[in-house]
């Protein structure tokens, strides 16, 4: 039996205006040495992002078969990108809806047996060698040349590599797991000893052994093991006619329909999602303006959207479509109430803040056990968003008075085994300028 010869496949694609000029790179590493052995570039005219990246993943399993056109199904090659659009879809965990996709795709599982490829997700950050390959193709197609491997500059401004792990797939956080554990193992089996901290010449007493299973870990603790969390992306959906105007707009309402630049917003925040490549489900409040936002970044992402009840807006009763102001000046007294107490409906028997409270906390549980290690995007409103972010400070009800939360703006909090919480963002629009 031949020997194996595992190789890495870095490759990457970019639009200028998706669609735009578009060109791809693709750079073939030796697993064991982190030796360059192959690139591939190419302008390609007018094309999108995702069409770009799949043509780089064409180009640069092409050139690891060509290295080694003999070797059959002792060449392992373990391909990496920061398009998680390309690795889920490869990976077969993501389905292929966009028609300009599915050949592109086909193409790429054709060049080598499907058992001897494996994808992984990686920052961009990790793949500047086949980025600047596709900068440079893009480059020479603006000159109205094509890339050429003589001029390329691309290695020289790629990180140094070192020999990949023998065991596992070429670049495996494995191996790096398998020691934080050991260490997290070492460190919790130091403190059943009470010897996670070194006892000063001075100290009279033995530390009592510390049980970190007992209660979830809080502040600088050593934590336990506990995976990777499920991350909720909190967006709130874009504008409809009447978000400008600051009226009430809950679920007991006419569920009203994005306007022209809450459209806009969604086409933007699908952009951000799809350059950032970390969402891998689609969860939605049933409202229009949700299903419209949500449906324009999973058309962006080829994912489905899930509608979950539990994160709808607020009913609102007699409020619904009035101002602040006009609320006030009709209903004085119940807003005064509905402001000092989270136990208090507004006029007309609409949702307290602790009704709420209480079904988006169980929506929060149901996903949290269903996408445990996932990244989720959750499409929804203003009072489920803070009320999240609420529940993970352990905040008061009234702390969600002091949020600002805009249109189409993104959040984040991710939720951990031990029942514990990190806000990570909160109100963020950088996606909209």
């Amino acid at each position: 039996m031949s020997a194996v010869r595992r190789l890495v496949v870095e490759a990457d694609g970019g639009s200028r205006g998706n669609p735009g000029p578009a060109g791809y790179g693709a750079v073939v590493i030796d697993a064991a040495t982190g030796e360059t052995l192959a690139e591939a570039a190419e302008y390609i005219g007018v094309a999108t992002n995702n069409v770009a990246e799949y043509r780089g993943l064409i180009a640069g399993l092409t050139a690891a078969k060509a290295l080694f056109p003999d070797a059959g199904t002792s060449l392992e090659v373990h391909v990496r990108m920061d398009s998680k659009l390309v690795v889920e879809q490869m990976s077969g965990r993501w389905k292929i809806k966009h028609p300009d996709m599915k050949p592109l795709a086909a193409r790429a599982a054709a060049i080598l047996p499907p058992s001897s490829v494996t994808y992984e997700w990686i920052p961009r950050a990790q793949n500047k060698h086949a980025d600047r390959l596709a900068n440079e193709a893009m480059d020479a197609g603006r000159d109205g040349r094509q890339w050429e491997a003589s001029a390329s500059a691309a290695e020289l401004d790629a990180p140094a590599r070192t020999p990949l792990p023998d065991r596992g797939p070429p670049g495996d956080a494995a191996a790096g797991a398998a020691k934080a554990r050991a260490a997290l193992a070492a460190a919790r089996g130091a403190a059943d000893t009470g010897t996670l901290f070194e006892v000063g010449t001075g100290a009279s007493e033995e530390p009592e052994p510390t049980d970190v299973t007992a209660a979830p870990q809080v502040g600088w603790a050593a934590a336990p093991d506990l995976g990777a969390p499920a991350t909720f992306v909190l967006l709130r959906h874009g504008e409809t006619l009447l978000t400008p105007e600051k009226r009430f707009s809950g679920s007991g309402g006419t569920d009203p329909e994005l306007s022209a630049i809450g459209r806009d917003q969604a086409a933007r925040a699908a952009a951000h999602f799809a350059a950032l490549g970390t969402v891998q489900e689609i969860v939605s409040s049933p409202l229009r303006r949700c299903r419209e936002t949500a449906a324009a970044v999973a058309d962006r992402l080829g994912l489905d959207v899930r509608i979950e009840d539990g994160l709808r807006e607020t009913d609102f009763g007699a409020w619904e479509g009035l101002t602040f102001g006009e609320v006030r000046e009709r209903y004085g007294d119940d807003l005064t109430a509905w402001l000092a107490d989270p136990e208090t409906a507004p006029t007309g028997g609409g949702e307290s803040f602790a009704e709420v409270a209480e079904r988006v906390a169980a929506a929060r549980d149901r996903l949290t056990a269903r996408y445990a290690g996932r990244t989720v995007l959750a499409v929804t409103h203003v009072t489920p968003i803070k009320t999240l972010v609420r529940l993970a400070l352990e905040a008061p009800a009234k702390a969600m008075f002091r949020m600002e939360l805009s249109a189409a703006s993104i959040s984040t909090v991710a939720y951990y085994g031990d029942g514990n919480a990190s806000v990570r963002l909160l109100n963020d629009t950088s996606h909209l300028r």
